[in-house]
């Protein structure tokens, strides 16, 4: 009897342990690329949106009359040296070098806000010369297209100044590094997406 319960109260043999690691990396990943497969549903109705309605004009002001190449090309750039910079954050990250990757990190956001500055003037421009969103079908779609993008840069920059908070007060902790690097594909999604706003927006309403 006194077998019987010592063998009953005796831990499992170690072939019988169901292990299960937890891996909250792996969980917070695979959550931000649902979250970016939902905003790339988001940005493909705005473009088929403005496929639809970019060619309703209203007798008013078209591409041609409103759209300057170099200024947006000037735009442009600032985004896609903003994602070379957040690049060379991710490899200072990787090193575990803290000071260069804030450093890194505050001109890809000064780089950000020069686009976000840059597109607002266009947007006040445009206003101030009766081409607001209200004129026609063709701004109404162009408005809601680029600033829906604006906006998420705007975020992006809020998120990449309370990162930088962050890792100056804690450093480059597996969390820290897990976050910079949601905000890496976060970041350089808003470039892809860009570049398809300059070719179907503004390259192609110019030469159309």
């Amino acid at each position: 009897m006194t077998q019987a319960t010592d063998a009953m109260n005796a831990p499992p043999a170690q072939g019988f342990y169901l292990t299960e690691e937890h891996h909250p990396e792996n969980g917070t990943m695979l959550g931000f690329w649902i979250y970016l497969m939902s905003d790339c549903l988001l940005f493909a109705v705005l473009f088929a949106m403005y496929g639809v309605l970019g060619g309703n004009y209203a007798a008013g002001p078209g591409p041609k009359d409103l759209f300057e190449l170099p200024t947006v090309l000037l735009n442009t750039s600032m985004l896609l040296l903003s994602s070379i910079t957040y690049g060379f954050a991710m490899l200072e990250m990787a090193r575990q070098r803290k000071g260069a990757t804030l450093l890194w990190l505050a001109i890809t956001g000064c780089f950000g806000v020069a686009f976000v500055t840059l597109e607002l003037t266009e947007f006040a421009h445009f206003i101030h010369e009766g081409a607001g969103p209200q004129r026609s079908a063709f701004l109404s779609s162009f408005f809601t297209l680029v600033g829906t993008h604006g906006l998420h840069v705007t975020f992006g920059i809020i998120w990449l100044v309370t990162l930088m908070v962050q890792v100056t007060q804690r450093g480059l902790s597996p969390e820290n590094m897990r976050r910079l690097s949601c905000l890496s594909l976060f970041w350089h999604f808003l470039d892809v997406v860009w570049i398809g706003v300059f070719t179907f927006v503004y390259l192609m309403g110019v030469l159309r």
